[in-house]
Parts: structure tokens; sequence; C-alpha cells
């Protein structure tokens, strides 16, 4: 199969095409073909016969088949994640090798077979789509994120997916990110005859509403809430500290529940080396400022 780059389409720019999401006929998953199923098997293979060897070892130590009876329902618990396992360290080897003879980059690609960056992201959405699945169906929930971990996504165990679709490159999480239930971030996907990857990044305490879409290129700013139901653009900037709804979201109201809310800031005079404190206002309602207020004076008294 004869491939060719983007750059060959000359009479193809961005600037003229409609790039605009529509997310009921396009989507990450778009036009996976068969054939890449073939990876999968000596994936299969060598992780099955690892968690075999290891079971037929840890029980020839034992050497007493009653024994490794009773203990049956934690040895099939064990192999089960040592399969898992050994599906993501394989996935990963073949990844690599893929990587290494085409790197992928951010950019807009024709969606056509022969076209490397298109044939190369269908490789690696299909090499990785099985663990991820697997993952997914893990009763450790802390498994998935390991998982996404593993792949190349930044993201700690501060953040929660809570059964969302999130794609598993190009894709960076802050501190408390929580991406709710039915929710799809998708740092790729097919619109028309074209392939967009664009990264995105979500910054410390944000909040991606449940059955909502994150388009390519999304950031969102510190604090940002995206309501429920709620789609971005591609490339769309969500401003720290809002509340966004809608179709495509836009902005609500400020939100006035915001994570870091402390009302003394500490800044330090570097040439003079000395901290001191900075009051500012407190992102509260107003009665409670009054409820504030009125302790303050009973304290003084």
């Amino acid at each position: 199969m004869k491939m060719t780059s983007e750059n060959d389409h000359t009479n193809n720019s961005p600037e003229k095409v409609d790039y605009t999401v529509d997310f009921i006929t396009s989507s990450a998953i778009n036009k996976i073909s068969a054939k890449f199923l073939v990876f999968y098997i000596p994936i299969l293979w060598f992780s099955g016969f690892m968690a075999v060897a290891v079971f037929f070892d840890l029980s020839r130590l034992l050497n007493n088949w009653i024994i490794t009876a009773l203990l049956l329902p934690i040895w099939l618990f064990i192999l089960y994640f040592i399969f898992i396992f050994g599906i993501a360290i394989f996935t990963k080897a073949f990844l690599l090798m893929v990587n290494m003879i085409h790197k992928p980059k951010e950019g807009v690609f024709r969606a056509e077979e022969g076209i490397a960056d298109y044939e190369f992201w269908r490789l690696r959405v299909e090499l990785k789509k099985l663990v991820i699945w697997l993952m997914n169906q893990s009763p450790l929930p802390w498994i998935v994120m390991w998982g996404f971990r593993w792949f190349g996504v930044r993201i700690d165990f501060s953040s929660h997916l809570q059964d969302a679709w999130v794609d598993t490159e190009f894709i960076e999480f802050g501190r408390k990110v929580t991406v709710g239930q039915g929710a799809v971030v998708m740092s790729s996907m097919v619109v028309g005859n074209y392939l967009i990857i664009r990264k995105i990044i979500f910054d410390d305490y944000t909040v991606v509403g449940g059955v909502s879409n994150i388009a390519p290129g999304t950031i969102v700013g510190k604090d940002s809430v995206t309501g429920a139901f709620s789609n971005t653009n591609l490339d769309q900037v969500l401003e720290e500290g809002w509340i966004y709804l809608g179709l495509p979201a836009k902005k609500f109201k400020p939100n006035k529940y915001a994570e870091e809310r402390r009302d003394i800031i500490y800044k330090k005079d570097v040439e003079s080396e000395v901290k001191y404190q900075v009051s500012r206002d407190v992102n509260i309602d107003e009665e409670k400022k009054e409820i504030l207020d009125n302790n303050n004076s009973l304290g003084e008294d």
C-alpha cells in the first residue's frame, strides 16, 4: 500500500474547509479497518502465555493440588490482571515500533487510505482500543488511570474519568480534573474527508459535565466547568473560573464555588527576601461575607 504525505495535497488548504464539529456523524473511531486486527494475535498470545506461565510456576512451588484448588478464585483474580498488564506491555512495545516509523503529530490531514498520517493514526487507535476497554471493565478504578499514563496521557491519580470516553494521546490533565459519565474527550476526530488532531489541555480543578463533548484543541482554564450536554468547538478556549453551557459552550456565569478561594495569598519580595500577606476578595455570596465580618468583629471585642 502506497502512503503519501499530507504535504502532497497542496490543493486542500485547511482555510478552505469548514471544520464545524458534528458529533452525531463524526467520531475519532470512525472508519477503523479490520486489517489492523492482525496485531491482536501476537499481543493476545504472548499475554495469555505469560499468565499461564505464572500460574504453573506458582502452582509447582505449592506442590499441592488441594491448596491450588482452594485458592482458585484468588488465582483467577491475579491471572486476570496479569493478562491485562501483559496486553498493555506488548501493546506499548508495538506502539513504540510504530511511532519510530511514523511519529504522531498534530494537524489536519486527508482522511483517505494511503495517507501516512491517517493510516498510522488508525493503527494507533486500534492497538490501544482493546487494552483500554479491558481496563475500563476492571473492578479496580485506578487501573484505567494507570493505562492512560502508560500510553502517554499526562494525568495523575487525583483526576477522575467517571466512565467517560477519552482519547489516549495529545491530552494533558491538571490536578483534580473530573470528566463526567458519558462525556467524550476527543483529541482526534474525523470530520468529512479530514482527520483533525489537536492537543487538549485541562487546567487544575476543571469539571466536564456528563454527556458533554470536548472537541480537539480545546483548552479549559483553571476552575472552569463545562455543563452537562454541552459541546466545545475546535480549538475553543474556555476562560479561567467560568461555567460554560450550550451547543457550542458559551459563558453562563462565573464559578463562585471555585476550588481556590482563600482571601489571603502570600507574596515574596525577592530582593529583600521578605514574605508578606496580601488580602483579596473571597469568591462567596454577599450574605456569607456579612457573617464573616460579624465573626471578625466579635473576635476583636
